[in-house]
């Protein structure tokens, strides 16, 4: 059984950083893509960014810029650097992975239980 495992959510200011991690059970990311993906209160969970098995990188228009996603040599954890953090930012994260690059949740076939980001002064 795959497992993901999200951490490094916290409280930061306005204009801080943050670098939240997606460890896995197993080697799985060198198989699949992996999203970053952010619920906010009263909002529709929302596409941050993916990383493809060959590297290749998307990004929202609403991070470019100021996240990047990359992943570990050992292949075993997606990390998602957030700079210059805005309140607008404020969600749930969670990772998941997947087949193919897609939108739709129901896509990704594995999914962390998400890690808190609260961006206030």
């Amino acid at each position: 059984q795959v497992q993901l495992v999200e951490s490094g959510g916290g409280l930061v200011q306005p204009g801080g950083s943050l670098r939240l991690s997606c460890a896995s059970s197993g080697r799985i990311f060198s198989e699949y893509l992996v999203a970053w993906y952010r619920q906010a209160p009263g909002k529709q969970r929302e596409l941050v960014a993916t990383i493809s098995r060959g590297g290749t990188t998307t990004y929202v228009d609403s991070v470019k810029g100021r996240f990047t996603i990359y992943r570990d040599n050992a292949w075993n954890t997606v990390y998602l650097q957030m700079n210059s953090l805005k309140p607008e930012d404020t969600a749930v994260y969670y990772c998941a992975a997947g087949n193919f690059w897609s939108q739709k949740q129901r896509d990704y076939d594995y999914w962390g239980q998400g890690t808190q980001v609260t961006v206030s002064s």
